[in-house]
């Protein structure tokens, strides 16, 4: 795992499976269905000072990632070049820190 997702699973492991199993269960509105679980996993991983850090750091891949998956809630594998942006951000925030 990179990153924050490895930061999340380590300090916020409920949230982040509560949240996994939401968005598998709901894959057509889990945008929509989800969106609690996901800003509690949010919270709890955004009290990490490396998480922190990669939220400043790495913002625009962050956000064109989201907004694909906006536009592609029906097929989220279209976004797997946003997410990998986003994910070798992190990677250097960490390799950083």
């Amino acid at each position: 795992m990179q990153a924050a997702l490895e930061i999340t699973a380590r300090y916020c492991r409920n949230e982040m499976e509560q949240y996994g199993r939401c968005v598998a269960a709901s894959p057509t509105s889990w945008q929509t269905d989800c969106h609690s679980l996901r800003l509690s996993m949010s919270r709890c991983a955004a009290t990490h000072p490396i998480v922190q850090r990669i939220r400043e750091d790495c913002a625009e891949p962050f956000v064109a990632f989201e907004q694909c998956l906006k536009e592609n809630q029906a097929s989220v594998l279209n976004c797997s070049e946003h997410v990998n942006a986003f994910l070798r951000c992190a990677e250097r925030v960490k390799l950083l820190a």
